[in-house]
């Protein structure tokens, strides 16, 4: 199940805020590892650790990396502090963090009560690469609009992992993100997508909320085997909350597979037999046959959501102007623009929604 290696850090390569990026030597010569200082302490040059590369083995694209487990011979200091939230529950890594609504949290009392995000558009799509240019269309329609995001444990647990995420907080396109499940690192924690979206509209006081999966995600090549079904779960937790669902269709021109060319199976599945709560599917108002046939699928969806036209134009200079570099399953802005014209086009229908 795991493959562990024991290493000596080379170099550092790169880091950004909860990550450090590492050259390492092992027995079979060098890989590329990732720590995570919170977790594990920060590795320096010539320090042994120990490593699992069960995901450098298998060649994931995503999460190629080894993972630090531990620095055995500079282990970091004991945690201080408040928090009952144990994330990563049970597993060799489990981690202690403060609940955004546990009785120590100072936003305790704000959420004790808390039933509803008070119509605040929530979008949700299935792959995390949709972040970027769900606020690219956003941004291009309502610069200054105040956005969370919430991120759920169907990819990647730590949000550390996410580099795009670090850069859009840094840069203030984000107010914050909130960590919801099993996964963990956020500005806030929360312990359900419920609670995640009602920390996002009282504690981080967000106009909009975007809710994904963590980096990466899981599949089968099967209708119901994907990470990404909760979207449709994260629609319901939005409507129950008195919130405005906006459901980002998956739409790829790249990505030949009959199953995801044009509108994703995975989109129809999520929106169309997990979501129960009526939700605003934005409909990229894409040029030729291409464009007629995206239409025609997200026609299947029009038994209980309501389908919005939105037009692209503007959307493809505002996301190559996009602060992050911006690619999904591989494939970058130009070699499968389709998918990110639909991301975009979600945050341009979300900004279109507030008052």
């Amino acid at each position: 199940m795991i493959r562990w290696r024991k290493g000596e850090v080379l170099r550092i390569r790169r880091e950004w805020p909860g990550a450090v990026e590492l050259d390492v030597s092992v027995p079979e010569g060098e890989c590329r590892a990732l720590a995570y200082p919170p977790l594990v302490g920060r590795p320096e040059p010539g320090d042994e650790v120990l490593l699992n590369t069960t995901a450098l083995a298998m060649g994931l694209g995503t999460g190629g990396y080894a993972m630090v487990v531990a620095v055995p011979n500079r282990l970091p200091q004991d945690p201080d502090g408040p928090g009952h939230l144990v994330k990563a529950r049970y597993t060799p890594l489990q981690a202690t963090v403060l609940g955004a609504d546990e009785q120590d949290s100072p936003h305790h009392a704000r959420l004790r009560e808390a039933d509803s995000v008070d119509g605040m558009p929530v979008v949700v799509a299935d792959l995390h690469s949709a972040l970027a240019p769900i606020l690219c269309g956003l941004y291009e329609a309502r610069p200054g609009t105040r956005v969370a995001y919430v991120m759920l444990d169907g990819g990647a647990l730590p949000v550390w992992f996410s580099m795009a995420a670090a850069k859009l907080r840094e840069i203030g396109w984000l107010a914050g993100v909130v960590t919801a499940g099993q996964s963990f690192g956020g500005d806030v924690e929360a312990v359900t997508a419920h609670t995640g979206l009602l920390a996002a509209r009282h504690v981080l006081e967000a106009d909009v909320a975007i809710v994904t999966q963590g980096p990466g995600n899981l599949g089968t090549g099967t209708k119901w085997g994907f990470s990404g079904v909760s979207a449709g779960e994260a629609v319901n937790a939005a409507g129950v909350l008195l919130g405005r669902p906006v459901a980002a269709l998956r739409v790829s021109e790249g990505d030949l597979r009959e199953r995801h060319y044009g509108v994703s199976h995975h989109s129809l599945t999520a929106y169309g037999r997990v979501a129960l709560t009526p939700a605003e599917v934005p409909v990229p108002e894409l040029a030729g046959e291409f464009g007629e046939r995206v239409r025609d699928q997200a026609e299947l969806l029009a038994v209980r959501h309501r389908l919005v036209s939105v037009p692209v134009d503007g959307l493809h200079e505002a996301l190559r102007a996009s602060p992050v570099r911006l690619s999904t399953m591989g494939r970058g802005l130009e070699e499968d623009l389709a998918y990110f014209l639909a991301s975009a086009a979600a945050g341009r229908l979300a900004a279109s929604m507030l008052p």
